[in-house]
């Protein structure tokens, strides 16, 4: 990389002190605007600083998410934390090691070449001398600006990157704490929160002594805000039993509406919508040959995060101190400062770990939540959980989906001309977009306008048409995104946003394409991937499944295979998945293969593999968000299943890509992949096709009973 173009966090963040400390404990700290939510980001990075530092792991803390003392990087999002913050970070670690041993060559008066480095201290001539980083970290000026002219090191001079290295938030995870909610203050208070039931809604009456009769002698405070609402109380115990019949004696009157009849992904299309065009112009006149198409659904789907949003929050002294689990503590601090009328250097917002996250949950939700209160009692500290009923029925959602595809193809049976109309709601509304508050603030002062729907645009991976233009060869293609104007219900973003039904809707056309051709699927992708690694990622995923063993189909059995590289910049992935169909589907086996570049933690990698597959096998076979009007109705786990430990099967994740290559974005590459090759293996196994996602028991009848 030239010396005057800095990756692109650290240009946005242009200060070494930003990014990088030497502490009095002997240690270097790095700091990184990205946050843990389960990617293992944290361990990542440290592997490469310390590969840049010369440093033992031990030696190296990351500081993640913490606004008094990292850059700021925005979200955590779409799989981007090692290809922006990692290359931000090796590039300030080579820096600093090339500064360090330049003040250290001038205290031994010899030159900088004459140096090398062990464990942080200098070696002369492959002598111990008695200076080591900590001696002349304080002599070099950290505001400067970084120049990025340090080279990283070579991949043959690594010794952490490229290693498999435990992840260090995983013990205290695995013993039942490391997370946010574990979190506890001597004095502390808890807190609870009456929701209102639509953006707007005026309590007109809470009949307090009832809640105080059902409640008995347990001591509660409320706190009132305009129409915010919480209950405070020393013990979680009371708040809990407070908030949830609190909604039995309140009285709200009026609210906004969203335009409802839109909970069925088939009833998209007649939705107004914004009209967006994408890929090549549309052919003058319709291309000659045999049309195939296809249509796929996805519904609403929810984060079903583990563990509920929370938040702790404290105000003394004038500052605001928030923690919070969310993806982006300094655009919390800034959405924070400006719905409490603070100044932002006033809110100090820091990360601690949440138990599932996947994107734009109830985090930020819960942040003003827990902030309001600590306003209204300081000095304490306020911890301030949801309830299930109201994770399930107020934090945003993964828009439903309709993805339509039509394929004309060649007398050889290869697509000449593709086109993908997609139906969705916006699959971003985080809060500071137009129109766009957090709930506590609806409730704190009128409602925004309405702004116009916006989906993140091409620069940033397209939003409902993530991953639709397909990497195999198929001619002139054109993308219709249907931007629908408004959802019952709130939508934002989700794991991979619209790559999903994308990604199911591209890989079951090559199904039917390589059929309508009398190819083998595999076969017919092949031959229509011009790109090395995209068939190399295949080959091998065919390969470790023994797609070649994989039999006729039908009478209940089938193997189904799907490719994808995530928003056509990131991994390659390819899955293969092995079913057996009854009544409802049973995998019986997957096995994902991805190509990454260099993974900087192979056994970190392959765990996201791994999670990916579930993910993406629990979205496509069980979860929908259920909806009355403008009501979220599926609250609890009864009412929105995700899929059990037991209906795992083993899953085979391994790694093809060269540690010559750059390290790209994993953690959403096998979700689409993993379910287009479920969806794939139904077809297989029942001789018929299942285009609505979940593959639940009654669409599997439905398809057995079809003519």
């Amino acid at each position: 990389m030239s010396a005057t173009v800095l990756p692109a966090s650290l240009a946005a963040n242009p200060r070494l002190d930003r990014w990088i400390a030497f502490l009095a404990d002997r240690t270097a700290r790095v700091a990184s605007g990205k946050v843990e939510i389960g990617q293992g980001i944290v361990t990542a990075l440290r592997q490469i600083a310390a590969d840049e530092l010369d440093l033992p792991l031990e030696r190296v803390v990351v500081a993640s998410g913490d606004t008094d003392i990292g850059p700021d990087e925005a979200y955590t999002t779409s799989s981007l934390s090692i290809m922006a913050s990692g290359a931000a970070i090796r590039s300030v670690a080579a820096e600093a090691r090339a500064l360090l041993t330049e003040r250290a060559a001038l205290r031994l008066n010899c030159a900088p070449g004459d140096l090398t480095v062990e464990a942080g201290r200098f070696l002369q001539a492959g002598q111990a001398t008695d200076i080591d980083y900590w001696t002349v970290a304080g002599e070099i000026d950290w505001t400067a600006r970084p120049t990025n002219r340090a080279a990283p090191k070579p991949v043959s001079a690594r010794r952490h990157v490229g290693a498999d290295a435990p992840r260090t938030d995983l013990p205290a995870k695995v013993a039942g704490g490391g997370f946010l909610h574990d979190v506890s203050f001597a004095d502390m208070l808890h807190a609870r929160t009456l929701r209102q039931p639509l953006p707007g809604a005026k309590l007109a009456s809470l009949d307090e002594a009832a809640l105080r009769r059902r409640a008995g002698a347990a001591a509660f405070e409320i706190v009132r805000q305009g129409d915010f609402v919480a209950f405070v109380a020393s013990d979680e115990w009371t708040v809990e039993t407070v908030a949830a019949l609190a909604p039995a004696h309140a009285d709200w009157q009026g609210g906004r509406r969203n335009p409802e009849g839109g909970a069925d992904p088939h009833a998209l299309p007649d939705q107004p919508a914004v009209e967006l065009v994408y890929g090549d112009p549309p052919p003058a006149a319709a291309p000659a040959g045999e049309t195939i198409e296809i249509a796929v659904t996805r519904p609403y789907i929810a984060h079903a995060s583990l563990g509920p949003s929370a938040a702790l929050a404290r105000f003394a002294d004038g500052k605001l101190e928030v923690l919070s689990h969310g993806q982006g503590m300094h655009p919390l601090r800034r959405n924070l400062a400006l719905a409490l009328d603070l100044a932002e250097d006033a809110v100090h917002a820091r990360h601690v770990d949440g138990p599932g996250c996947y994107g734009h949950n109830g985090a930020d939700d819960a942040a003003l939540d827990a902030a309001i209160v600590a306003l209204a009692r300081p000095g304490r500290w306020i911890r301030l959980q949801w309830r299930r009923e109201e994770e399930f029925a107020f934090e945003p959602v993964g828009p439903a989906m309709l993805v339509k595809i039509k394929a004309t193809v060649n007398d050889a049976g290869e697509p000449i001309d593709w086109t993908t109309d997609i139906y969705s709601p916006v699959h971003v509304q985080r809060p500071g977009a137009p129109g766009v508050v957090m709930l506590a603030a609806q409730a704190l002062g009128p409602l925004p306008d309405w702004g116009p729907p916006v989906d993140p645009p091409p620069e940033r991976g397209y939003g409902g048409p993530r991953n639709a233009f397909p990497l195999y060869r198929a001619g002139a293609v054109h993308v219709l995104h249907h931007l629908t104007e408004k959802a019952p219900v709130r939508t934002s973003a989700l794991r991979g946003l619209g790559a999903l039904p994308n990604v199911f809707a591209i890989e079951g056309l090559m199904d039917k394409l390589a059929a309508n051709a009398g190819q083998d699927p595999l076969d017919y992708r092949l031959a229509l991937l011009d790109d090395p690694r995209a068939r190399t990622t295949l080959e091998k995923a065919a390969e470790i499944a023994d797609w070649r063993g994989r039999g006729p189909g039908g009478g209940g059995k089938g193997m189904g295979i799907a490719f994808a590289r995530y928003k056509n910049v990131a991994a390659y992935a390819a899955v293969v998945v092995a079913v057996t169909v009854d009544e409802a589907v049973r995998l019986d086996g997957i096995w994902a293969v991805a190509d990454a570049g260099l993974a900087i933690n192979p056994d970190g990698v392959r765990n996201q593999l791994e999670g990916g597959c579930v993910q993406g096998a629990s979205w496509a076979m069980k979860e929908a968000v259920s909806i009355e009007g403008n009501a979220i109705i599926s609250v609890d786990w009864d009412a929105y299943p995700i899929l059990k430990f037991s209906e795992i099967p083993e899953i085979d994740a391994r790694l093809v890509g060269s540690p010559d290559d750059a390290p790209l974005g994993v953690g959403e590459c096998t979700v689409g992949p993993t379910a287009a090759a479920i969806g794939n293996a139904v077809a297989h196994a029942l001789g018929r096709r299942v285009y609505d996602m979940p593959l639940t028991r009654d669409r599997i009848m439905t398809a057995l009973l079809a003519e």
